[in-house]
């Protein structure tokens, strides 16, 4: 009785003309998947502790020349939207 049965997909072994690469044209991999050293962690723990690791490897200007752009731009925001800031203050 063929009426519950799916039908199967055809496969066809189908290679690119002029690819001469090693890998697979055909893999989806992320771009930056080199140089992270969390993907292939399970525990959270090693994954948290090496994210920081890496984090504290990274180029510290860098991080905090974009804190203080964020910092600068939110001030902006607020002084656009007339948010009153002396409730921070006593």
């Amino acid at each position: 009785m063929g009426l519950f049965k799916l039908k199967k997909n055809k496969r066809f072994n189908y290679e690119p003309r002029f690819y001469k690469g090693s890998a697979n044209p055909f893999e989806i991999k992320h771009k930056f998947d080199e140089q992270r050293v969390t993907i292939e962690k399970t525990n959270l723990k090693t994954t948290l502790k090496t994210a920081l690791n890496d984090l504290k490897n990274k180029d510290q200007k860098s991080t905090n020349i974009i804190f203080v752009i964020a910092v600068v731009l939110s001030f902006i925001f607020l002084w656009i939207i007339d948010f009153d800031l002396t409730i921070f203050f006593n």
